[in-house]
């Protein structure tokens, strides 16, 4: 069954297009990844879905709902965390949870809000003030908010930004642990670790979409192929294949360059010439990572704020 279906939804401020004709479907029970540069459009199409903004064209529906018509249904069903942090931070932890469980109605509020610090690991720090949490801690609190009302999809809205690594992997770890009860996830992000933890992944630029499906679909339709160029002087080899034909890519790993390129042959031709011009370098096939591929579209991809 899909949770999110949406057709060629367009959203405009004023002339600029900030979605422009985005379609997607997201299953219940998945993980999608939502992934894109700054200003793509993530936001807005999340906003869409949850009822906070209405199209200006397309058409669509969440848990069978119709995102024009029904949207106080559709908030009911949804978990929305945002790119801030939004709590009251001179309140602690417990008080924060008790707000937003009368918010939800929810009832016993003591019963709900004491199941909630447990199911995230909050107990402990219950009488903390939300302002003196760490990152990690915050986000654990929001997320905590988020799911106390026992909804149905989780809209989740860069929610590692500024988060230390084990932070988010202990994030991610909760995001599994919900989504293998059933809980429907859809996560915008930057991090290529965190889109590589996703069931699928949807890529957006510019208000349009680009690419659908899993890593490795993503990977491979790209068309990309990639080299890993060994040694010395290798600021001098890659000042060199930047301005050859058939390279799109040159960047630095540890001691060694990742050339990538979509023309294969011209990429290879390109390699050829700097191994036959430079002692000592060698080339070898690599592996393209969703990184080359990401930065590929967004090279290929057309600025909409101008």
């Amino acid at each position: 069954m899909n949770v999110i279906d949406v057709r060629n939804l367009t959203k405009r401020f004023g002339d600029r297009t900030v979605v422009d004709h985005v379609t997607m479907t997201v299953e219940e029970g998945e993980i999608v990844g939502f992934l894109g540069p700054n200003g793509s459009g993530k936001t807005t199409t999340i906003r869409i879905m949850c009822g906070l903004l209405t199209p200006d064209e397309g058409e669509g529906t969440v848990f069978g709902f119709d995102i024009r018509k029904d949207e106080l249904k559709i908030k009911r069903e949804v978990g929305y965390m945002t790119q801030r942090f939004s709590f009251y931070e001179d309140l602690t932890i417990e008080e924060n949870l008790q707000f937003v469980a009368r918010l939800y109605q929810l009832k016993p509020v003591a019963k709900q809000v004491a199941d909630t610090l447990e199911d995230l690991g909050l107990t402990s720090r219950k009488n903390q003030l939300a302002g003196t949490l760490s990152g990690g801690w915050k986000q654990r609190l929001a997320l905590a908010a988020c799911i106390m009302h026992k909804p149905k999809l989780l809209l989740l809205d860069e929610p590692t930004a500024g988060v230390d690594p084990k932070a988010r992997r202990e994030f991610w770890d909760e995001i599994h642990r919900l989504a293998g009860g059933g809980l429907t996830v859809l996560v915008s992000t930057h991090y290529m670790d965190e889109a590589e933890r996703c069931h699928r992944i949807s890529y957006i630029s510019y208000g349009k979409m680009l690419a659908t499906g899993t890593v490795e679909e993503v990977v491979r339709n790209a068309g990309l192929t990639t080299f890993v160029v060994h040694g010395p002087r290798l600021e001098n080899v890659a000042n060199e294949l930047r301005k050859k034909p058939g390279v799109d890519q040159v960047a630095p790993f540890g001691a060694t360059l990742h050339v990538v390129g979509s023309d294969e042959k011209a990429l290879k031709a390109a390699l050829a010439d700097v191994e036959k011009e430079h002692k000592g370098v060698t080339v070898e096939p690599g592996e393209t990572s969703l990184e080359d591929v990401f930065i590929q579209f967004m090279s290929g991809s057309k600025d909409n704020m101008g």
